[in-house]
Parts: C-alpha cells; sequence; structure tokens
C-alpha cells in the first residue's frame, strides 16, 4: 500500500484505507505486530496514558489509521492505545 496524505483524505476516504491497511496487514497492528482484534500487549497498555494531551473521544474507536506527524504519510493501522503510546512517548 502507498501512503497517502492523511489531512487531504475525507473521513470515509480514511475509513476506507484503514479497512485497506488492516487488510494488508493481515488484522495486525502496525505497531506492535499484534492481531487488532485483540487488546494491545501489556507492555503497550503499561505505559501511562497522559489523556489531557488527546482529543475528546479519541479513545472511542479502537483502530486507528496512523499517520507520521512529520510528512502528514499514513503509516497504518493501529490499535488505539498503541496510537496514543506512539504519541507521547515517541511523538509520531
Amino acid at each position: 500500500m502507498q501512503p497517502l496524505k492523511y489531512k487531504s483524505l475525507t473521513p470515509n476516504e480514511r475509513r476506507l484505507l484503514r479497512l485497506q491497511y488492516i487488510e494488508d496487514q493481515q488484522g495486525n497492528c502496525f505497531y506492535c505486530k499484534q492481531p487488532l482484534v485483540d487488546p494491545p500487549p501489556s507492555y503497550i497498555t503499561e505505559k501511562q496514558i497522559d489523556l489531557s494531551l488527546f482529543p475528546l473521544g479519541f479513545f472511542n474507536y479502537p483502530i486507528h489509521l496512523q499517520h507520521d506527524h512529520n510528512t502528514g504519510l499514513t503509516e497504518g493501522a493501529v490499535h488505539a492505545y498503541c496510537n496514543a503510546v506512539m504519541w507521547q512517548y515517541e511523538h509520531r
């Protein structure tokens, strides 16, 4: 899958792209490599998340479309918690 500019996509395009990434990733999280239908592994969930860093409702959707905040390009489908860890701890 070729990365696309996240901000140029409509919500429906983001949804379709997220589904395509899930298929391409064989149902696994881009970040932790574990199945997206399962919770992230404990080495991820044991990290404390500062909820004030994220918009209200950030965790309402269990699977997110990850994009690089420097390039704006999409990277893959991730667990919401993995997305939070990537942002808070790795500034991605």
